[in-house]
Order: C-alpha cells, then structure tokens, then sequence
C-alpha cells in the first residue's frame, strides 16, 4: 500500500489499531519478545456502516471511531497499512468499549 491509503471496511467491520504489547511488568522486569502476548486492546480508526437488514435499513455499529475497545484476542486480519499494522474483524469481535 502506498504511504497516503486508508482503508473504508465494509458492512459491519472495523478496522483497529492494536496497543503496543507491554515491555516491562509493573514490578520492573523486561518481557523478552518471546514471551510477549498478543495485544487485545487497540483504538478504532474506521467503522463500517453496518449488516445489511432484510428490510433494507442498516444496523449501525455501537463502536465509534477513537474509541478504546478490547476484542477477541484471534479476530479479524492484521493488514499493514501505511506502515502500521491494523487489524479489520467484525464489530461483533468486539467485546467492550474501554470508558
């Protein structure tokens, strides 16, 4: 992808920028690359504007762009994009907005 695309996720996806995996325990101690787990916590840079409905309405997504949310540890595709990777899941991949 060239440095000036963004991406518009279609129907009910999302798309999400993940938080940085912790480095340090709260006690001091470094975490080695290896033993990193994979982040479920990210800021939501794009939503889609939702299922299509059989009566022709759309079900709007209850995530707004910027908020904090936890997902589904495995949901949804990391894409690199401008350099960032992101992750496009379904909104029902998320679980909480973080207030």
């Amino acid at each position: 992808m060239s440095k000036s695309e963004t991406l518009k996720p279609l129907a009910d996806r999302v798309v999400i920028r993940p938080n940085e995996p912790e480095k340090m325990t709260p006690g001091g101690i470094v975490i080695p690359d290896a033993a990193k787990e994979k982040t479920n916590r990210g800021e939501v840079l794009a939503v889609g504007p939702g299922r299509l409905l059989e009566n022709g309405d759309y079900d709007t997504p209850r995530i707004a762009v910027g908020d904090v949310v936890i997902y589904d540890r495995w949901a949804g595709n990391e894409i690199d994009l401008n350099g960032d990777k992101v992750r496009v899941m379904r909104a029902g991949d998320v679980l909480a907005v973080v207030k």
